[in-house]
């Protein structure tokens, strides 16, 4: 049975190369961390860190899809690397890293960027129906 996908969400090969694209982002980020001679235990100990953005949703969808996709998109990611490199440090970068590695994470996993009307209303499609 098809349902109709949620206005606003990517579906079909788009949504599959999106997929792809994540986790190709993901190895990537595993690749740099090797990179930068970090403790190994450093890449899954802070892997979930980024949820935290999920603080806006303690007072309501719109203000926690906000706060959410800052933390669950590229460009704060890409500042910290920058300034790792800039700064030369290999934690810095390790950590962009792990903060890259979780956004492909999501992506792969099918979690995307949130609307303001619902927690699982992504743009990779609803959460609550399986596309």
């Amino acid at each position: 049975m098809s349902t109709s996908p949620l206005p606003g969400s990517v579906i079909g090969g788009p949504k599959a190369l999106l997929r792809i694209e994540g986790a190709t982002l993901f190895a990537g980020s595993i690749a740099v961390f090797a990179h930068q001679g970090q403790h190994w235990w450093l890449y899954p100990a802070l892997l979930l860190l980024p949820d935290i953005f999920m603080v806006g949703y303690l007072r309501d969808t719109k203000l926690g899809s906000i706060i959410y996709n800052l933390g669950h998109s590229y460009p704060a990611a890409g500042l910290l690397a920058s300034i790792g490199f800039v700064t030369d440090s290999k934690l810095t970068i390790a950590t962009a890293a792990i903060w890259f590695g979780h956004i492909g994470w999501d992506r792969m996993f099918g979690y995307g960027l949130k609307y303001g009307s619902s927690f699982k209303h992504t743009h990779l499609g609803d959460l609550e129906k399986h596309q």
